[in-house]
């Protein structure tokens, strides 16, 4: 195997790593960039993203082209095969080179002696490329490039929203900007970039947000080392206006990692709110201190389990608290699309039981009266209004604060919001209040 790799190659074995290792993108992707050009990342990265964006699709498209299955030793040939099929299926790179580096892919894979058949494969779906991908269009799993369980499960929460909710799912998510309001008005650094010939335009919902019309490097942004803005689905932005934290006040964020609440709250407040940011990550928290420094922030950043917090709490309840709970992610399949090939039907419950218990010990926390937000990025209801129904019919001193959002749908208990195209992602509310 040589020492360097074409994009082709290591984004097969980026796609075995997630598949059949159950590892995330991120980890795959940062471990086999490594062996590949720098000037490849970019082209990688497409290629893995796209290939898992699409894979639903791909896969089925490959088990009717393969006329007889590959040997397990022949198990990388097989992501080259949906590597091939994702790029004459859904990209723009010329077919000559797809196919042309696909298959020269073999050889760097020490499996010269499938060239012929991965170029025999990649040639028919070529020619019969319109038929075979409508002939997918009978079957909802690679039509919607979703697993059955997830299909099955919005249908039931949504029967009206599922379709348009899994077309997003396949969208590419837009880059979303949180402008600083310490810094600049919203519509001073909006000039700023125009002026920079960044196309940007304000968002709808959370007024910091600011969507930018083409992806780019955001350190190299006008004032961004300086703190002039963040990083930040829109969505997520409507958090720190819901908790409305005051000077003075004590706050937790309870699940903080990587930290865009906890600067959103001290933005919001003018770094006057007593902040606690804890998470149980150690290596995330250093996100959190990160991003802190640069934003010129000042938080208490504490490793600790929300659901143990007699291992780290003082004694001294919050006034607010932000309750950005551990989920299954559904809201965000668009930027992290290994979510459809990693998260299982059997890991909901147990993602809705540990949010249950992590609401109840928070909840101990909080002062009399009190507000506590909670909020997922899931968009399944067990995650979201299920619980938040559970906690109030057991929790007599809690009660339903409120809440209008100029997006999403109030389902009776919160607020849920799905992906929009050029928009935000999905993303849940709902604001508890404590009695007095």
């Amino acid at each position: 195997m040589p020492a360097v790799l074409n994009s082709r190659a290591l984004a097969a074995q980026v796609l075995l790593d997630v598949v059949d290792e159950q590892k995330s993108l991120t980890s795959a992707l940062a471990y086999f960039s490594k062996q590949g050009l720098e000037q490849d990342k970019p082209l990688l990265q497409h290629l893995c993203f796209g290939s898992c964006r699409y894979f639903f699709s791909i896969n089925a498209l490959s088990k009717i082209l393969l006329v007889k299955p590959l040997p397990e030793s022949a198990r990388p040939i097989q992501a080259l095969l949906w590597v091939g099929l994702y790029q004459l299926a859904h990209s723009n790179i010329s077919e000559h080179a797809a196919i042309n580096e696909t298959v020269e892919a073999c050889e760097q894979l020490n499996l010269g002696k499938f060239k012929g058949v991965l170029n025999a494969i990649l040639r028919r779906f070529q020619r019969e490329k319109a038929e075979l991908i409508d002939g997918l269009k009978s079957s909802e799993v690679p039509h919607f490039e979703h697993p059955k369980w997830l299909i099955k499960t919005l249908k039931k929460n949504w029967p009206d929203q599922w379709q348009a909710i899994c077309e997003q799912g396949n969208n590419q998510a837009p880059l979303c900007l949180r402008n600083n309001d310490m810094s600049q008005p919203r519509s001073e650094y909006i000039q700023t970039l125009n002026n920079k010939e960044i196309k940007a335009l304000p968002g709808e919902h959370a007024l910091t947000s600011i969507y930018l019309e083409q992806a780019c490097d955001v350190t190299g942004l006008p004032g961004f080392s300086e703190a002039s803005c963040s990083v930040q689905d829109e969505a997520a932005q409507l958090a720190a206006a819901l908790l409305a934290p005051l000077a003075g006040e004590r706050i937790l964020d309870a699940c903080s990692a990587p930290g865009g609440k906890t600067c959103h709250i001290l933005e919001y407040s003018h770094n006057k709110a007593e902040v606690l940011a804890l998470d149980a990550d150690a290596k995330r928290l250093t996100r959190v201190e990160e991003n802190l420094e640069r934003l010129k922030l000042s938080a208490k950043v504490i490793q600790g389990e929300a659901q143990n917090p007699e291992a780290w709490w003082d004694g001294t309840p919050f006034d607010r608290i932000l309750l950005d709970v551990p989920c299954s992610a559904t809201g965000v399949i668009r930027r992290h699309p290994d979510i459809k090939l990693l998260r299982k039907k059997e890991d909901i419950d147990n993602l809705a039981q540990l949010q249950g218990e992590i609401l109840r010990k928070a909840w101990g926390l909080l002062k009399p009266g009190g507000t506590l937000l909670y909020a997922t990025c899931s968009i399944l209801s067990v995650e979201n209004s299920d619980n938040i129904c559970s906690f109030l019919g057991k929790q007599v001193d809690a009660s339903l604060a409120p809440m209008s959002l100029s997006t999403g749908v109030n389902t009776g208990f919160g607020w849920q919001l799905f992906p929009q195209k050029n928009g935000h992602d999905g993303f849940f509310y709902a604001l508890l209040q404590k009695q007095p």
